[in-house]
């Protein structure tokens, strides 16, 4: 276990040089908690996020890479329980540390110390962050014991994930002036650079279980995940670098100078990736392929020379990669204890008007109808999502021309332009005006749950996953798998349902708009992320279910798509006509309360016109899109009986007729 110890030993001496260097384990000049808690407290941290990636790395290898047939499944498996148990207790630590941080308490065994700590986990928001992560981290170790089903073990993954939400939204992202842009850049990072250390750790823990022929093909697997980890951390790193630093001349700083060790570290990881990718990888395939063992000798044995590539030199590689990761998650440790060049004060700065006070940002330019086109408020979950969902889908159509197959070029330009569209709703003009005006919230709720919905479905995305991703055969599960298996579930089965579907779409809105829903996704960002999927996901369901190409368990007859689709539409123009001639602010001490120059009650009336009107473009295209599918229908069925006829020489036809002969002779012996 070399590679695992050269990260820890890395890491360790990352962020104690990291802490001299930041100041941040300097003494205070008030309520100092004492150099064990400013020395234990990153260090702890460190380990949080190493065990972290441990876990989060081993199970998305197993669900991804791995065979349950096989050794290498139950190993990850175990390895994912141990480092939860670590990452439990670690977690536990780091919250008591914060606790002594915080208060400048000192340690002891008394009441009133157990109640202030007491106090602070359960009512304080960055102890509740600590609690959560080690209660998850405890409930992860437990199931990574007990389930081994390869179709559950996909929630577990997504649990442990989840326990690095708190971590995202606590620490310089919480103070920042860009809030959800900082919680969004963090937690990207946290979770893909996870997944990425993590899965090499698994890489070197499984190794004495992969045979020659088995190792190229996980190696293979790891390099996928690890290549859009690169990229997602790369650019998540550079967005929060950003929001922190501001100007360039600030990298001259203790904070800018960790930044710069973590993109030195992350250039290093980057170019021993390419290495892997384009040689190593390729070579042992190659040995396989011959036939050739790539296991150093044993001792005094002798074997017919092999290729210049053994596992030798790879594990040399992937030692020096994880003392890289250790650089960089040693940095990041050290990081989070420096200060920032930029205030995280700037909102108390910014809180001139009520608007700024409500929303922490300043104010955008006046809303003019041009601005939503020029004015921009990136968000970097869904600008990299729409990034990759084009890259995949124009790959995968590559790969089908390749071998000959022919792919409709309508299907790929409605695709493509449905996330543009996407990209430019979430992080364009409408993300920027979305929080102080409620009818251009409603322009981008009507877009992300009808507009978008009716360019996406016709790109047929399932289709082409089937036909272009390459199926397994080693009882793994891939892409292809993962997709087919969603797709023909019990839980898509019932969501797919055309009534299930448009209940889904209607109803939601006046569940949305009419509880405490609406006002979680103002004030929470994670709430705003839950709002913009759930709507797409609902729209892109009812779309699904009237004009699909992809498969469904359950299609209506044409003429009923029709009935439901004017039905539904009908609902949705009740709730935007409720809203225009509504007379009570949805959302009052929201948009009412932004003191903008607008007329709150007049905008969100508004807004209900939208919801009323914008309906109506989606709707006609649909019915035009069923009507001319009920069209060809129609003449495939009638090409296909003409077929039949032709095979059979309208056999059919000629004993219909003689029954109606034989019923009229019998007519008229009568």
């Amino acid at each position: 276990m070399l590679g695992p110890a050269a990260l820890l030993v890395v890491a360790l001496f990352a962020v104690v040089a990291g802490l001299v260097v930041g100041g941040g384990a300097a003494p205070l000049l008030i309520q100092d908690p004492g150099p064990a808690v400013r020395w234990g407290l990153p260090i702890a941290k460190l380990l949080v996020n190493v065990s972290a990636a441990g876990v989060i790395g081993s199970l998305v290898l197993a669900v991804w890479a791995l065979s349950p047939e096989k050794r290498e499944f139950d190993r990850a498996l175990d390895l994912a329980a141990a480092s939860a148990a670590v990452m439990t207790v670690a977690a536990a630590a780091t919250g008591l540390f914060t606790f002594l941080d915080v208060t400048g308490e000192q340690l002891d065994a008394g009441e009133a110390f157990g109640m202030k700590l007491g106090q602070f986990l359960t009512a304080i928001p960055l102890g509740q962050a600590w609690l959560t992560t080690t209660l998850v981290a405890a409930a992860v170790t437990v199931l990574c014991f007990a389930v081994r089903n390869h179709t559950a073990l996909v929630f577990v993954t997504l649990l442990a994930v989840a326990s690095l939400v708190p971590l995202a939204q606590q620490g310089h992202a919480a103070g920042a002036a860009g809030h959800a842009a900082a919680v969004t850049a963090l937690g990207l990072h946290l979770v893909f650079a996870a997944v990425w250390l993590g899965g090499l750790i698994a890489i070197v823990v499984l190794q004495p279980v992969l045979d020659d022929k088995r190792l190229p093909v996980v190696l293979a697997r790891y390099s996928t995940v690890a290549l859009i980890a690169f990229i997602v951390v790369a650019v998540s790193g550079y967005a929060s670098a950003a929001l922190r630093i501001g100007d360039w001349p600030q990298l001259l700083t203790p904070y800018g100078a960790l930044v710069v060790v973590k993109v030195f570290a992350l250039v290093g990881l980057g170019l021993l990736g390419a290495i892997w990718r384009r040689f190593i990888i390729g070579r042992m395939s190659q040995q396989v392929a011959s036939g050739l063992d790539t296991r150093p000798p044993a001792s005094g044995a002798t074997r017919p020379a092999a290729p210049a590539v053994t596992r030798r030199p790879l594990w040399l590689i992937v030692i020096v990669e994880l003392a890289f990761m250790g650089l960089a998650s040693g940095a990041a440790a050290a990081l989070a204890r420096t200060a920032t060049p930029v205030s995280e004060d700037a909102v108390g700065s910014l809180a001139r008007t009520p608007a700024e006070i409500l929303t922490g940002v300043p104010l955008p330019p006046w809303p003019e109808i041009s601005r939503y086109f020029t004015e921009w408020n990136p968000d970097l979950l869904w600008l990299l999502a729409c990034g990759f969902g084009i890259f995949f889908y124009l790959a995968g159509v590559r790969r089908l021309r390749r071998r000959g197959d022919t792919w409709p070029v309508y299907r790929t330009v409605l695709w493509v332009s449905g996330l543009l569209l996407l990209a430019w709703v979430t992080s364009g003009g409408i993300n920027v005006y979305e929080q102080y005006l409620f009818s251009a919230h409603m322009f981008g709720h009507m877009l992300l749950t009808m507009a978008i919905p009716v360019l996406l479905v016709p790109g047929a995305p399932v289709t082409l996953a089937a036909r272009a991703i390459h199926p397994r055969k080693d009882g793994s599960r891939g892409g292809r798998e993962w997709i087919l298996l969603a797709v023909h579930s019990k839980v898509a089965s019932i969501l797919a349902n055309p009534i299930v579907a448009a209940v889904l779409f209607a109803g939601s809105l006046w569940v949305f708009y009419y509880s405490p829903l609406f006002r979680w996704t103002m004030l929470d960002h994670t709430g705003h992320v839950w709002m913009v999927a759930h709507f797409l996901i609902t729209g892109y369901l009812f779309v699904q279910s009237l004009i699909g190409i992809d498969p469904v368990p359950y299609r209506l007859p044409y003429p009923f798509r029709l009935v439901l689709l004017l039905g539904t539409m009908a609902f949705h123009a009740f709730f935007g006509l409720a809203i225009m001639m509504g007379t009570g602010l949805l959302l009052a001490d929201w948009y009412g309360a932004m003191g903008w120059g607008t007329d709150a009650l007049v905008d969100q009336q508004l807004g209900g016109g939208i919801a009323w009107s914008i309906g109506e473009i989606p709707t006609v295209a649909l019915a035009i899109t069923v009507a001319v599918q009920w069209s060809r229908s129609d003449e495939k069925e009638s090409k296909r009986r003409d077929r039949h006829a032709d095979r059979t020489g309208d056999a059919e036809l000629e004993e219909y007729n003689a029954r109606l002969a034989a019923i009229a002779a019998r007519d008229a012996q009568r």
